[in-house]
């Protein structure tokens, strides 16, 4: 399994400081030799694959500008409210990007969206038993998050655009063929909702969330 065994520090300069994450230079020492490395230090997030009572996902549409494309992706937010729970933060965004509420929760998959440069570590969560807020959406977002239409696709059909490179975010692809493995073996049991997240618990002894 994945092990926390951090390279020798031997300086840290941070370069950026950004609205939502920085970007420090570290020079480490990695198997003798002293190199430089830039890494975003990230907060982390977490997103939500909606699965219903007919096998169907949701997926929202939402414009990113470092691409310039409108994507199909699952719920999801960073975590970046101090000390907020990241189960608490997964029911939050679910509300406020979808306007549905679910009665069961299990933790999915983890996984690093860019560990070459990146501290990012997001937890996917599978929701189920949905019902809609009687107020719809809970709109507190600007710009992006104002209009995100909303879509539910069977499963075994967003496997097949994930397969066919027409689903390109990264919660979407790693959700939909997560929840797909699970759903094809009827004797596979997924976490709490509230298990353990040892990869975000790393980040932080090493400081690496920087709303924390």
């Amino acid at each position: 399994k994945d092990t926390l065994e951090p390279a020798l520090l031997i300086n840290n300069e941070t370069v950026h400081v950004g609205g939502k994450w920085k970007v420090d230079v570290e020079t480490v020492d990695i198997a003798g030799q002293w190199v430089k490395r830039d890494i975003v230090i990230h907060p982390g997030a977490v997103a939500v694959l909606v699965l219903n009572d007919r096998d169907e996902v949701l997926l929202i549409r939402q414009y990113r500008q470092a691409l310039g494309m409108f994507l199909f992706e699952t719920p999801a937010g960073l975590l970046d409210i101090a000390a907020e729970n990241p189960l608490v933060a997964a029911q939050r965004e679910l509300a406020e990007e979808a306007g549905v509420q679910a009665d069961n929760w299990e933790t999915l998959v983890d996984f690093y969206n860019s560990p070459g440069g990146s501290s990012e570590a997001i937890r996917i969560y599978l929701a189920r038993e949905i019902t809609e807020l009687p107020d719809g959406r809970i709109i507190t977002g600007e710009a992006e998050e104002v209009d995100l239409p909303s879509v539910w696709v069977p499963l075994e059909k967003a496997v097949d655009l994930v397969l066919g490179g027409e689903l390109g975010n990264p919660t979407a692809v790693v959700g939909v063929l997560a929840a797909w493995t699970w759903r094809s073996d009827p004797h596979r049991v997924l976490r709490v909702a509230n298990a353990p997240w040892h990869a975000r618990e790393g980040l932080k002894s090493l400081g690496r969330l920087p709303s924390v």
